[in-house]
């Protein structure tokens, strides 16, 4: 089993996938995502966590910074791809990124 490691920006395309979560404060994670031309299909989650940090500001409080998801994609890839809360380039920078893409029919290299 290969996994690559991506980190590219990714675009939400089509319905949320479950936007129930959205009432809590998470991300609604889309049903497809275009990266590198190409349109891929969110076919199920497999796991989620979140990655947190210290206040920028001095408080003791941590923050949620990314939503983290390893999506089934279909033929045998899974992928990991995350929601960023506080994108570097503010509000206007990409939110959702691919980080890495693992192929389990694809010999490790």
């Amino acid at each position: 089993m290969s996994e690559r490691f991506i980190s590219q920006p990714i675009l939400p395309t089509g319905e949320i996938f479950d936007s129930s979560v959205m009432a809590v404060g998470e991300p609604g994670l889309p049903r497809q995502f275009k990266w590198d031309d190409r349109i891929i299909e969110v076919r199920g989650v497999l796991r989620t966590w979140r990655e947190t940090g210290k206040c920028r500001h001095g408080s003791p409080e941590r923050y949620v910074r990314k939503h983290w998801f390893e999506v089934d994609a279909g033929d045998g890839i899974t992928m990991k791809i995350y929601f960023d809360r506080q994108p570097r380039q503010g509000a206007r920078g990409p939110r959702w990124w691919l980080f890495s893409i693992r192929d389990s029919k694809r010999p490790p290299s």
